[in-house]
């Protein structure tokens, strides 16, 4: 079994739901060692947020959600309860050995149990503590609660997300998967990697401050930067680019396709793929400034041209012309997609239900570092006694802490 890049890292994860375990998870991929605290009896939420519900050997629905095996896989869990003083030595033990500390509680919500950032890196000054919350540790919203979808209103995601005023389903839209936590993981995992090779250099660990509202604004990207320099307020656009024609989706005689136009050249080859070179050197055409400036022509041409034609037909046409277009996928046929399929990109695992789960895997790929074996997301508590006998815990001591309510 390979070890991973990150073998000799260890994080102690204290959050749940999405944006945070899924740093955690991305952490887990490169081989660090990542235990997960969870609540005795119920842990993290994600469990439940079902149906569908993974089903056993028995094709019995279990407890696992699909949701919570999205996120969790290569940790190990252990249920403590926060509350008790025996649960908040464990975890402060278990932060003695820990590199990073992952926690996404309410502002100021585990100062209470002696396990915020001051009083972990008290005891272990090496220690890289992230907090990752809806609004961050300051501001006037820091102790409201915060979901990826309010999140996407309020960071100007749905503005720019839908069909335009004036279409048919016109209106913001959320994106479909909740691409601000799945942003805030990323954007933690690469903040605690950065503070890992800052201590390196420093031998102190350091403190990160991540909030969800910070991470949509800055992924505003092109469209918050198109409203700082010109004063326009982006509006939404449907599936069409703001910057770079022709974009959007065509009909064919039997179906959509994408066509992604990204420079003059591509522009240039269209038109000769389609049997109509003279349109790349028609001053209305010719550059892209000038498409956004004629459009409505242009995609009127355009879209008289794509209907005559079948799907696949046009699809193999404009690869073979170099020119980027493609099908609109369903989930299940992007997992039958060739490319998708030679890419290793759906695994299967043993899982302690007795059956092989399915597992999306990690898009990192190294030429030399190989990533380790994926391990199924763990059962609730599944590894609370191994990591208590790893603390120097008694086999009879563990049995006192359960019948305690402790783990």
């Amino acid at each position: 079994m390979q070890k991973g890049p990150l073998a000799h890292v260890k994080v102690l994860d204290l959050s749940r739901i999405l944006a945070a375990p899924w740093a955690g998870q991305i952490l887990a991929d490169l081989g660090a060692e990542v235990i997960k605290v969870e609540r005795p009896g119920v842990g993290d939420d994600t469990r439940h947020w079902g149906p569908p519900f993974l089903r056993n050997k028995d094709d019995i629905n279990t407890t696992e959600a699909g949701y919570y095996l999205a996120v969790n896989r290569g940790k190990r869990s252990i249920t403590v309860s926060l509350e008790k003083p025996e649960g908040q030595k464990i975890v402060q033990e278990l932060a003695l050995k820990a590199d990073i500390v992952l926690e996404n509680y309410k502002a100021g919500t585990l100062a209470k149990y002696g396990l915020d950032e001051a009083s972990l890196r008290k005891i272990n000054p090496r220690l890289i503590y992230c907090s990752v919350t809806g609004f961050g540790q300051t501001g006037p919203r820091r102790d409201q609660p915060a979901y990826d979808f309010l999140i996407q209103a309020m960071g100007g995601l749905m503005s720019v997300t839908g069909e335009r005023d004036g279409k048919p389903g016109a209106g913001p839209q959320k994106v479909g998967i909740p691409i601000v936590d799945l942003m805030t993981g990323m954007y933690t995992a690469v903040s605690v990697l950065a503070a890992l090779a800052g201590r390196n250099e420093t031998g102190q660990g350091d403190y990160i401050d991540i909030a969800m509202l910070d991470v949509q604004v800055s992924t505003l990207a092109n469209q918050a930067m198109n409203y700082l320099v010109s004063g326009k307020v982006p509006q939404r656009n449907g599936n069409a680019h703001p910057n770079i024609q022709p974009q959007d989706v065509f009909s064919c005689a039997d179906g959509d396709v994408i066509l992604v136009v990204g420079n003059d050249g591509q522009f240039a080859k269209l038109c000769e793929a389609l049997g109509y070179p003279a349109w790349a050197a028609d001053e209305r055409f010719a550059s892209n400034a000038h498409r956004i400036q004629n459009l409505p022509m242009l995609m009127n041409l355009l879209r008289t041209e794509f209907c005559k034609w079948q799907r696949n037909d046009i699809i193999k046409a404009l690869d073979n012309a170099g020119v980027p277009c493609g099908p609109i996928n369903s989930v299940a046929e992007v997992f039958d997609d060739h490319q998708v399929k030679a890419r290793g990109m759906l695994k299967y695992v043993p899982h302690p239900s007795g059956v092989d789960i399915p597992q999306i895997a990690t898009p990192m790929k190294f030429s030399d570092a190989q990533l380790p074996d994926c391990n199924p997301p763990p059962l609730l508590g599944q590894h609370s006694n191994e990591i208590l006998s790893e603390l120097g815990y008694s086999d009879l001591s563990i049995k006192a802490l359960r019948v305690a309510g402790v783990i």
